[in-house]
């Protein structure tokens, strides 16, 4: 059985807890018993089981002439444990808890970075999960259950109100309204008829429907979806850690220079073989990745700890550096810069009057409009009386008596000539202009009044956007919606630019073409499955908390308060963390700058020695500097932090 990185973790980190206490009760003079032996048991079977991978990596870059972090945990590991192994039994200072620790810290944040990689197989197989698992396919005449991998081309499929259409069709019979808003990412329902397209695992809302399959297996929209979210995850060139850069010139220079300390003790000033030996392994000790293996992990750990605390899921150490060179933030709508429903924005007319005969009406409706304006009456504490001959009038809206009076509510179609007043129409207009759906409310050949509905900006997106443009980011909204609805919510929050009527796979070509025309990286925020695509292919991916499971897989960012403010926040501590891990490296190699040539016995003249012990106690030291620099990302000021808005 192949172990994960997170299982090989914790395996070794309890072998290692024996090391632990004996590093612990140190100052205190006391001794394990049997310690050294306890060690080399436990080490040995951390370096079978987590060290070999990182000396194998090492091995292969040392065939093309490379080198990297894994080389510098080699390197020192190898060093570490075949020393104390002669040491065990020769009666000197054992090390083998160097070893243990270098691979343990630096297997921590490989554990972490497996992690994130499982959470993009996880995005895809959501993906996956939102497909029907069969069809009822028109077979000799009669409708039979299908597996959804048996449907053809050209098959007769029907769908009952509810259920989800299974494969990308054209409607042959019946009328229907569809809920798109897993593909499109709008709230509003679709009206279908004869001859418009309908797209698999959309959901059919009230009316049965028969359409011909024209789009089955890899060919549908979802299919694409997935294959698109599967490309964009494995395309990210990965990130040049810092370390690899500091290794590939590290590690060759640590290695001469523990050559010619050999050389220069044993050939020059006549040292023994083993005192030629305990200056080279100083020098290799010393320089031991432990501190270079803290640094990332460490700062990595604390800020994401500390962006949980202020509802912020930070997955993964790239999104820290992309946040360093952000330039360009694109924002889906519906859901993310809006509340993701429409609700009433304008009454026209007698409220009282208007909102008793659209409650009449819309009482026992399921449409999203005609709950927008329920919820309307419901909270104007509207009373209204029962409806008598309601009749649907699809494609206009519905008609009843009410009160014994003929009664309609609906769209401009339901009106006559002669029945919309001059000035109710100008109003309409006006409103129509705002990018808000206008509904009408008549009674006795009459329309009384207007309601307009309208899926309204969340009261923090404005404020939000105005911070990111102060830090100097372009703003971007990117929307399946019309043009007109766009730009108006984009006019209400200050949006820089708006690019509408984007479907789901063209979501992804336009981050692709904003990429192209900018230096700096760009992050996009969405919520829907529509937006996984985008999501994965953008720089940095932030994602809605209030989104589907495939949005939130797919992003690197989780905003759990569906407060575009905290993206500002998000990106503060981004760079604070990265900025500290840069920090944590650079005191790393201050050590190893001023503490090598001690260990290499250049000052010995001057009776200044690091002998094994010592120069792994210094680096036990800068360890404990590293974690204590990362510790302090914890007091760091965070700009629009959440906690402080609550006090």
């Amino acid at each position: 059985m192949k172990l994960s990185n997170l299982q090989r973790f914790w395996i070794s980190f309890i072998l290692a807890i024996p090391m632990l206490i004996q590093m612990l009760a140190m100052p205190f003079h006391w001794q394990m018993p049997g310690y050294r032996w306890i060690a080399f048991g436990t080490t040995t079977v951390i370096m079978l089981i987590a060290a070999i991978p990182y000396w194998k990596s090492a091995w292969a870059a040392f065939k093309h002439h490379n080198a990297n972090m894994n080389t510098l945990v080699a390197v020192g590991t190898t060093v570490a444990y075949f020393y104390s192994i002669f040491a065990l039994f020769t009666g000197r200072d054992v090390y083998f808890e160097s070893a243990a620790y270098v691979t343990i810290f630096v297997l921590l944040g490989d554990a972490m970075e497996e992690r994130m990689h499982n959470n993009a197989s996880n995005a895809l197989g959501k993906l996956l999960e939102l497909q029907v698992k069969k069809a009822e396919v028109l077979k000799d005449g009669k409708y039979v259950d299908v597996p959804l991998d048996q449907v053809k081309v050209g098959d007769t499929i029907r769908v009952r109100p509810g259920q989800k259409i299974a494969v990308d069709g054209v409607i042959t019979k019946g009328s229907t309204t569809v809920d798109e808003s897993m593909i499109t990412g709008e709230s509003m329902p679709v009206e279908k008829t004869v001859g418009d397209p309908v797209v698999g695992s959309t959901i059919n809302n009230n009316g049965s429907i028969l359409f011909k399959a024209t789009k089955v297996g890899k060919d549908t929209m979802l299919s694409q979806i997935v294959e698109m979210v599967k490309k964009a995850q494995t395309s990210h060139a990965p990130i040049q850690n810092l370390t690899d850069k500091i290794a590939g010139i590290f590690v060759p220079a640590v290695l001469i220079i523990a050559i010619i300390t050999f050389t220069v003790w044993f050939v020059f000033f006549h040292a023994t073989a083993v005192q030629a030996m305990l200056f080279a392994v100083s020098v290799v000790v010393i320089a031991c990745p432990c501190a270079l293996g803290l640094a990332t992990p460490t700062a990595l750990m604390v800020g994401t700890a500390r962006a949980a605390k202020m509802g912020i899921l930070i997955k993964n150490g790239e999104a820290l550096e992309e946040a360093n060179d952000l330039q360009t933030i694109v924002f889906d709508k519906t859901g993310t810069i809006t509340n993701g429903k429409p609700v009433v924005t304008d009454l026209i007319g007698d409220p009282q009057q208007v909102l008793s005969i659209a409650g009449s009406l819309e009482e026992n409706s399921e449409h999203p409009l005609a709950q927008a304006i329920m919820a309307k009456v419901k909270e104007n504490q509207i009373q209204f009386p029962p409806a008598q001959n309601f009749k649907d009038l699809r494609g206009k809206g519905v008609q009843a008596l009410v009160n014994g009076q003929p009664a309609f509510i609906g769209n401009a179609k339901m009106a006559a000539a002669g029945q919309l007043s001059a000035e109710l129409q100008k109003q309409m207009t006006v409103l129509q202009n705002e990018a808000k759906t206008v509904v009408l409310v008549g009674i006795a050949d009459q329309v009384i009044g207007l309601i307009a509905i309208q899926d309204t900006p969340k009261p923090t997106s404005a404020e939000a956007i105005a911070k990111l443009k102060a830090r100097g980011l372009k703003t971007v909204m990117l929307t399946g919606d019309n043009r007109n609805v766009a730009q108006a919510i984009a006019d209400q929050v200050g949006i820089d630019q708006v690019i509408a009527e984007v479907l789901p796979g063209e979501k992804a070509e336009q981050i692709k073409k904003i990429q192209q025309s900018t230096s700096g990286k760009v992050a996009f925020i969405g919520d829907g499955v529509n937006d996984a695509p985008a999501l994965s292919t953008a720089d940095i991916g932030i994602a809605m908390g209030s989104g589907t499971d495939i949005a939130i897989e797919s992003g690197e960012i989780v905003l759990v308060q569906n407060d575009l403010r905290e993206v500002v926040c998000a990106l503060d501590i981004s760079r604070k963390t990265f900025n500290r891990i840069k920090l944590n490296l650079f005191w790393a190699l201050i050590y190893n700058v001023i503490g090598i040539p001690i260990a290499a016995g250049m000052f010995a003249h001057l009776g200044l020695e690091l002998s094994p012990e010592l120069a792994g106690l210094a680096m036990a030291f800068s360890s404990v500097t590293v974690v204590g620099s990362s510790l302090l990302l914890n007091k760091a000021k965070i700009e629009d932090d959440p906690q402080l808005r609550k006090e």
